[in-house]
């Protein structure tokens, strides 16, 4: 599997803390290998025509996706659950 990433992931990204990082490294190394392992809570988001998903970093962080081909993610947001909102606007 492929993963890319939008600039919008990589700035918000990179305003995560190291320790959510840390954890964030861990979650991709679980998504890579299994896109719905439990401990990443994967979902598809509201409305399901949208086909965003998403998966957990933490309790309060999610990362949100798309799946932009058969075999590519593309990743388009890490943060709280207020990026779902920004996402659906």
């Amino acid at each position: 599997m492929k993963i890319t990433e939008t600039a919008q992931f990589r700035k918000s990204y990179e305003k995560l803390e190291t320790a959510l990082k840390k954890k964030a490294q861990k979650q991709f190394k679980l998504f890579l290998a299994n896109l719905f392992h439990a401990s990443l809570n994967t979902e598809k988001l509201e409305p399901k025509e949208s086909n965003v998903w998403s998966f957990r970093i933490d309790k309060g962080t999610r990362v949100i996706f798309t799946f932009a081909e058969k075999e590519t993610v593309l990743l388009l947001d890490v943060g709280s659950h207020d990026i779902y909102r920004k996402k659906m606007r």
